[in-house]
């Protein structure tokens, strides 16, 4: 199997919004479509996106993990883009559709089928700067997928950035590829002069996200990660990592933390960011003012491994769900 994210299925489900109104959704063949050089999407970046997996069970049934989630932050990003928003029967069809018209393409667990639900202003309109784009096209690709961690998880290197920010104050929140564009830069440096995995994004010292995931540390029996404020992502993996840690009775603290306050908890800390794609990426060690400062003994903690076992297990099929998270829809 290619990496993760490079390979597709031969389908993909296809929507038009124009005169006023979504139209008809297709499904059609994995191909290019017209995009004119003046569409909004490509001057003024008004675009959003999702992701989300599908899992063929043991049994043979066809399973989304919190897919109307999804679809309710793809709503709320599409209002903060000015972008049409979809109805949530709308999304909800064409995501089904999208999975199951490539039913036969799904692998076999472990590995599953990712879904990005995709939204892009089109209207031909260089003069729209301070205007939304009254046409869009929304479709749905699919991509087989094996473990994010093709060499095997490992801890993660994070430098600690307390001058860049990854996204505005506010948008945050949006699941917009100009929020990841604008870590990029940071993210490379940090790899080139540092050998650093990722950023840890700390403006002023406030801890918050990496560039393109949550960020948890467990000190002690304390699960603590920055609060809902409109400068994170609202992370569905996140969510489900708390309400999993608050039903095996860790205290849950969602708050604002210092890059002072991370650093003391670390020496008896796990450290780990979540997403759909990975899951839950452990973290090692984390530079800060030129050092090296180790979560616990620097390796994958076990309650790390826990809690991402534990939430593939029940993704999977081999655990029960008792947060009914799975749907079946075939």
């Amino acid at each position: 199997m290619a990496a993760f994210g490079q390979e597709f299925t031969s389908l993909m489900a296809f929507c038009r919004y124009q005169d006023d109104q979504w139209q008809k959704p297709s499904l059609t063949t994995l191909d290019d479509f017209k995009l004119t050089p003046q569409s909004h999407v490509l001057h003024y970046a008004s675009t959003c996106f999702e992701g989300l997996k599908a899992y063929r069970w043991a049994d043979g049934g066809i399973r989304l993990f919190r897919y109307q989630d999804n679809i309710k932050r793809l709503r709320a990003s599409a209002k903060a883009l000015c972008l049409p928003i979809p109805d949530e029967a709308l999304l909800d069809d064409m995501i089904k559709q999208a999975v199951l018209s490539v039913s036969d393409e799904i692998p076999d667990l472990p590995e599953s089928l990712y879904i990005r639900p995709t939204l892009i202003g089109t209207e031909n309109n260089i003069g729209a700067a301070g205007k939304a784009s009254k046409e869009a096209y929304l479709y749905i690709l699919t991509s087989p997928v094996g473990d994010y961690f093709s060499g095997g998880i490992r801890p993660l290197k994070l430098l600690i950035d307390e001058v860049n920010m990854r996204s505005t104050p506010t948008f945050g929140q949006v699941k917009t590829g100009g929020n990841y564009a604008a870590a990029l830069s940071s993210v490379m440096r940090a790899r080139e002069q540092y050998g650093a995995d990722q950023v840890l994004y700390c403006p002023q010292a406030n801890v918050q996200e990496t560039g393109a995931a949550n960020f948890f540390v467990l000190h002690k029996n304390r699960l603590i990660t920055k609060k809902l404020d409109g400068s994170i992502l609202p992370g569905i993996t996140r969510d489900s990592i708390m309400q999993l840690a608050k039903n095996q009775g860790f205290e849950v603290i969602e708050c604002d933390f210092t890059v002072d306050e991370l650093i003391s908890w670390l020496p008896d800390s796990e450290a780990f960011l979540s997403g759909t794609a990975a899951v839950i990426s452990p973290v090692g060690e984390f530079i800060y003012n030129n050092k090296i400062h180790a979560a616990g003994n620097g390796e994958i903690g076990q309650q790390t491994l826990a809690f991402r076992e534990q939430l593939t297990a029940i993704q999977q099929g081999q655990q029960s769900d008792n947060f009914n998270w799975v749907s079946q829809i075939q």
